[in-house]
């Protein structure tokens, strides 16, 4: 699982999400692609990312609708392709996440 420049076109949410704090995945991913911890919108952050097969995927909190500690856990969506391009992702996701030291 990586960064990437591919395009986001054609991806959305396919019921797939994990609960996780900002600063969790950044340790995973870096910094967000886009973020506006305002509360103002539907998201505050968004990654996009691909897999270790290429698939792209997006992580991003829904309809908080508040500002976000970086420390606090909560529920981030997984848009893709397909299903199986998200339970894809969340399956790199979930192992990234539990090597994590904490």
């Amino acid at each position: 699982m990586k960064e990437t420049t591919q395009s986001i076109t054609g991806t959305s949410f396919h019921r797939h999400t994990f609960q996780a704090s900002v600063e969790d995945i950044i340790a995973i991913l870096g910094e967000p692609t886009w973020k506006d911890n305002t509360g103002e919108d539907k998201t505050n952050f968004e990654w996009i990312a691909e897999t270790e097969s290429g698939k792209v995927f997006t992580i991003y909190d829904w309809k908080e609708y508040r500002s976000i500690s970086q420390t606090e856990e909560i529920s981030w969506h997984i848009g893709g392709h397909s299903a199986m391009d998200t339970i894809e992702a969340l399956q790199e996701i979930e192992k990234a996440l539990h090597s994590l030291v904490k």
